[in-house]
């Protein structure tokens, strides 16, 4: 009688299907054959066209725009491969939507990232895996194993070769207090000073930035976040640091969103470079931009899961 063997299938909804393959690549497999498309009111058609029974199986897929439609695909993903009796089922988000309504703000706010979450496990997710968590305490949203991956390696092996000769005019840049434990250990991953600027939200999507504390003149910049979504936060932070003395100015971020007329904002700003990866995808993007691959880091991850191997050892 034949035995089936556990093997590791990896599948892509279509949100960003490009880092799918590179990941894919990495990890020297196959795209699992899976097609996702719409019937013609538009629902979300899913397609398993291999057999997942008794197989581990990890299926990407970012919550970037459109979000909901993006949201959607993977509910309807995970519950096929579960009706299909796949072992596990481990999704890995690179970026997780709706992370910054982490809390009530104000009275009668909803909680969306832990409805969010709730929706994953109970659709039959067995493991998330994701980058950068706006805010880490949605890790414990989900009564499921979590992984949160950070950027902060990938940028700083690509930043040391970029700004080797002019290492020691580099300073990282918190765009806000709440960034700042996400950038002091990228300032101590480089082994550059670490600044912060001092930030107000008078409302929603609207930034003012105050002052900046630290020592940035003629120093080269580097403003590091986990999203630019507006610019409007990154832009007012590159007026200071320019009125400061800052000789350039940089900017890094995990989550490329760049929403409504971020693009033109950034490329219209004081700002000289912008770094971010590819968690969300962009058909191309103007020359001030640079886009980084954290592929290498979602399928060693993947393969670290799935052996049973450390993840955190990655970061260390």
């Amino acid at each position: 009688m034949p035995f089936q063997r556990n093997d590791l299938k990896f599948f892509a909804g279509n949100s960003n299907l490009e880092l799918a393959k590179r990941v894919a690549e990495y990890m020297g497999m196959r795209l699992g054959d899976c097609q996702v498309s719409r019937f013609s009111d538009g629902e979300i058609n899913v397609k398993i066209n291999e057999t997942v029974r008794g197989h581990d199986v990890f299926v990407l897929q970012s919550f970037s725009p459109p979000v909901n439609e993006n949201v959607m695909e993977l509910l309807i993903m995970i519950d096929a491969f579960k009706r299909a009796s796949a072992n596990s089922i481990a999704v890995v988000i690179p970026y997780y939507g709706y992370a910054r309504q982490d809390r009530k703000a104000k009275g009668r706010d909803p909680i969306t990232a832990k409805l969010l979450a709730n929706l994953i496990t109970v659709a039959g997710a067995t493991r998330v895996l994701t980058v950068d968590l706006h805010a880490e305490q949605i890790q414990g949203f989900f009564d499921i194993p979590l992984d949160n991956l950070y950027s902060f390696p990938v940028f700083s092996e690509e930043i040391l070769k970029l700004y080797k000769e002019e290492k020691g005019d580099l300073v990282v840049v918190a765009p806000d207090v709440g960034a700042v434990r996400r950038a002091s250990k990228f300032a101590e991953k480089l082994g550059v000073p670490l600044a912060i600027l001092d930030k107000r939200r008078p409302a929603d999507n609207v930034a003012e930035v105050v002052h900046v504390i630290g020592d940035v003149k003629e120093k080269i910049t580097l403003m590091f976040d986990d999203i630019i979504d507006t610019g409007g936060t990154l832009v007012q932070g590159a007026e200071i640091l320019k009125k400061s003395g800052a000789r350039r100015i940089l900017a890094c971020a995990t989550h490329g969103v760049l929403s409504g007329n971020a693009i033109e904002r950034i490329q219209d700003s004081n700002i000289d470079k912008v770094y971010i990866t590819d968690t969300v995808y962009h058909k191309e993007l103007p020359e001030k931009f640079c886009v980084f691959s954290i592929a290498s880091l979602l399928g060693e991850a993947i393969i670290r899961i799935r052996k049973n191997l450390s993840v955190s050892i990655l970061f260390r």
